[in-house]
């Protein structure tokens, strides 16, 4: 039997990669762990507080990336629930700039890659470091590299315009255009972002919904644009950042993070950054606006959905300076990014009884009374995200500024092209109109 060169190679660079962890000295206990495929063992390391993001060797690897490269689909799923930096990449070497998504594909994991993806791992950032090495036809990592583009370039295909687009350059033998719409807030603007170690933030899309509720269209794609402009423009950490996408947002996620993450975190003088992008629904009965997870259902909404007001009630506990929560939703039930029980009337609703009035608490939204929210089908975002996103990225820094910035511009789109009244809303104090949300 013939052993192609392909497969040598890669042997070769695994051998040597064990050989450089046993040299350093740096297979941690958690690594240890992942690289057997010790559930049991990860579990009760992590459980007394091993670091999820430790690296280990002069690679630089975290547990994610070998759990991905390995193809441990339990294992990734465990790491995952720790809240770990989907985005960290390693440091040196042949997988220099690597992510876990990019070892999952070079591996051919699929599985993997798509949870990965749904937890908002960058498509475009795993691209980066594979098509370093897919240039490189010395280097011993060079097929998978090829193979690891391809079938991201192929998965994009098939999950129509929810993920992020791929980077433009890539070696021409394998670059396709894939079929995603990319508008110019994907491109994220060109600056050093100023790191703040006291921010944090939830970030949640869901697109599709358990109950077969209609799509809340570009909802996913919204969330993970939002994440990158936080992580790559406002100075969020990355592992300050929880993301929760589709099936991952459930109304328990949901209570698990606003209830319980952010208290055990938030310090006194933080900045706390909440963002929505689905459904929102009424309760006819009460007048009370919802958040719709994953398994929302509209026809049950006290027992299944989120409140505004337990979210404004729990938000306003925390030690925080700030808190920011931004909606791309709607909650009158009359369509667009709103759902309500079959047979109800939709609601003129009165976003700002829903709010608990706050000196540390501002909310933007996206339409007000019986309104509904956009898509923006020409820029693959609703309409309201889009020219949040197109505000930041044109410099409108400070809050005020910013929704003085997008107010008359989703106006006049959702009256030219959808004829439509959609007037997006602040609800801040005055002490929060000035505050900035990000520094150059």
């Amino acid at each position: 039997m013939q052993i192609s060169s392909n497969t040598i190679l890669k042997k070769h660079f695994y051998v040597i990669l064990g050989l450089l962890l046993l040299m350093t000295g740096c297979a941690t206990p958690l690594i240890s762990a992942v690289e057997k495929g010790d559930i049991i063992a990860a579990k009760n390391l992590l459980d007394r507080g091993a670091n999820v993001n430790e690296e280990a060797g002069i690679l630089g690897m975290t547990p994610l990336m070998h759990a991905a490269r390995e193809g441990n689909i339990e294992m990734v799923k465990i790491l995952l629930d720790k809240a770990p930096a989907v985005n960290a990449q390693a440091k040196t070497g042949a997988v220099n700039g690597w992510t876990a998504l990019s070892f999952a594909a070079s591996e051919g994991h699929i599985e993997i890659v798509r949870l990965l993806v749904d937890k908002g791992t960058d498509i475009d950032l795993a691209f980066v470091g594979l098509e370093r090495e897919a240039t490189k036809s010395y280097s011993p990592t060079y097929n998978q590299a090829k193979a690891g583009i391809k079938l991201l370039e192929r998965f994009a295909k098939k999950t129509e315009t929810a993920y992020q687009p791929m980077i433009s350059k890539m070696p021409k033998d394998i670059s396709h255009s894939p079929s995603v719409i990319r508008s110019d807030v994907d491109k994220l603007p060109v600056m050093q972002a100023k790191p703040n170690k006291n921010a944090y933030a939830i970030v949640i899309g869901v697109e599709k919904y358990r109950q077969k509720l209609p799509k809340a269209d570009f909802a996913t794609h919204d969330a993970q644009t939002v994440k990158a402009y936080l992580t790559k423009v406002m100075g969020y950490p990355e592992e300050n950042i929880v993301t929760l996408i589709n099936d991952r947002a459930l109304k328990s996620d949901m209570e698990k993070y606003f209830e319980k993450w952010l208290s055990n975190n938030v310090e006194k003088e933080g900045t706390v950054f909440v963002y929505y992008s689905g459904h929102g629904a009424p309760n006819p009965s009460t007048g009370d606006a919802y958040l719709v997870p994953y398994d929302g259902d509209p026809s049950f909404i006290d027992q299944t959905g989120y409140s505004l007001k337990r979210l404004y009630q729990n938000l306003n506990k925390l030690p925080a300076k700030e808190i920011i929560v931004v909606l791309d939703s709607c909650f009158s039930g009359a369509g667009g990014r709103s759902v309500i029980a079959k047979g109800a009337r939709p609601l003129v609703m009165n976003i700002d009884k829903q709010v608990f009035h706050s000196d540390r608490i501002a909310i933007l939204s996206a339409s007000s009374g019986g309104q509904i929210s956009s898509t923006h089908e020409e820029k693959g975002h609703g309409l309201f995200t889009y020219f949040l996103l197109k505000g930041i990225k044109d410099g409108n820094s400070e809050l005020g500024t910013l929704y003085n910035y997008l107010k008359p511009q989703v106006e006049r789109i959702a009256r030219k092209t959808y004829n439509n009244e959609q007037t997006p809303g602040l609800i801040a104090p005055v002490g929060l109109l000035n505050l900035r949300l990000y520094d150059r």
